[in-house]
């Protein structure tokens, strides 16, 4: 069984017309995955104040309160906007990422995903950008460390565009191992193979243009994980974009479901032979609708039938 947590807010968060990261991405993946069965869907809850403070300062969650428009929209940056229900839809994504980890840890199940948006890998400690406001994964992670005394907690990240804010929120944090694969050269122009954390706790497998799966499985099976594996965590979490599809608008990886499905497998033999089989996934990017829900329902059958 997998703990799918989802809340309404997340189609509350409304971004201009023709804008990538929209409500139809979630309106795309939720039929898509009722259509699985042995879930078990929980409703995401708000955020406790306190776990956005371990990544984000006071005065960053205020400029982000204070910003939440009466009506239409508000420009942060070129890419990330908000309307009247986006720290709803925000908060909710932080607190059900949380909950999964809480009831994973718990013994309720092996597995979660969070079908929330919006996204967090791209929100940096006092910067919003790249469609994200808090930083969900990364919180996440330092909730397990310092709510439930973990020791090691590793976010493994398959987004095509690199996650510079999680890679932030976390370079500093000797408990925790961030690892990702995405293209290069694209934007945010991060994840440099020598970028490796204060604590030599940071991997990056940057994946040329036009590549496909041959080249992300050998990055994964050559790179990352021998490095999660000698990391040994006590928990894992992925920030799940499936925007390296190679029907996704934005980017330019030959990815396919099949690719999903190995890199989420893989991912759970780690998991298994480490952290009991425990698994947290949270919906990161992912733009071309159909390759969107078709991805998603093959990641989260691996993640049910890795238990």
């Amino acid at each position: 069984m997998t703990l799918i947590f989802t809340h309404d807010t997340a189609l509350q968060h409304v971004t201009p017309p023709g804008h990538p990261e929209q409500v139809g991405r979630i309106e795309a993946i939720l039929p898509a995955l009722k259509e699985l069965d042995d879930l078990n869907w929980r409703e995401a809850p708000e955020a406790d104040r306190a776990d956005i403070l371990r990544c984000h300062p006071e005065r960053y969650i205020a400029r982000i309160e204070a910003a939440v428009p009466a009506q239409g929209y508000i420009s942060l940056d070129g890419d990330t906007h908000m309307s009247p229900g986006s720290l709803r839809a925000a908060t909710r994504c932080v607190g059900g990422v949380c909950a999964a980890v809480d009831a994973v840890l718990a013994g309720e199940a092996k597995t979660a995903f969070v079908a929330m948006r919006p996204p967090g890998h791209h929100a940096e400690r006092e910067t919003p950008m790249g469609f994200c406001l808090f930083g969900n994964a990364a919180i996440a992670a330092k909730r397990a460390l310092d709510h439930h005394s973990l020791s090691r907690v590793a976010v493994l990240d398959f987004d095509v565009h690199h996650g510079n804010g999680t890679q932030d929120l976390l370079w500093s944090e000797e408990r925790t191992l961030f690892a990702s694969s995405h293209q290069s050269p694209l934007w945010p122009g991060t994840g440099n193979p020598h970028e490796t954390g204060a604590h030599n706790n940071v991997i990056n497998a940057p994946l040329a243009p036009m590549t496909g799966g041959k080249e992300m499985r050998r990055a994964w099976g050559d790179i990352i994980l021998p490095a999660v594996d000698d990391f040994a965590p006590e928990l894992v979490m992925i920030s799940a974009g499936f925007d390296a599809h190679a029907a996704d608008p934005l980017a330019n990886l030959n990815w396919t479901e099949d690719d999903f499905v190995w890199v989420t497998e893989a991912i759970c033999e780690v998991a298994r032979a480490h952290a009991q089989g425990r698994v947290v996934s949270t919906l990161e990017g992912g733009y071309d609708l159909q390759a969107l829900a078709a991805s998603t329902a093959a990641h989260v059958t691996a993640l049910r039938e890795s238990e």
